[in-house]
């Protein structure tokens, strides 16, 4: 179980990272999706501190569990409402991404929690 913890989390933690970097730069394709479902450009670099924190408090959560718990609760919830966002603008041309990253932190939450 601690081996799918670290596989699982290093690899959540390298993905919000680079969402996290894509959003500082400005990536084309971070705003052709963000546009998609109606999130301007302004809010980007918020965005990516976001992702930025939630990686960090993933990566912290291996010294101190109860940071990478809420790190991981936080990503869930930044998941669900992107999900949620995409279905209520009827986005579905890239809906694997933010049901990847759910399923993504759905899984780090619950090894987590269990290991």
């Amino acid at each position: 179980m601690l081996v799918a913890l670290v596989v699982v989390t290093v690899i959540a933690i390298a993905a919000n990272a680079v969402e996290s970097v894509a959003n500082f730069m400005g990536a084309a394709w971070v705003k052709r999706n963000s546009r998609a479902v109606g999130v301007p450009d302004s809010w980007l670099p918020f965005l990516g501190v976001v992702k930025g924190a939630a990686a960090l408090g993933l990566a912290a959560g291996f010294v101190w569990r109860p940071l990478g718990v809420a790190a991981a609760v936080g990503l869930v919830v930044f998941f669900v409402l992107a999900t949620a966002l995409h279905v209520k603008e009827r986005v579905f041309h890239n809906f694997s991404g933010p049901l990847g990253f759910l399923a993504l932190s759905v899984a780090v939450l619950w090894l987590m929690i269990a290991a």
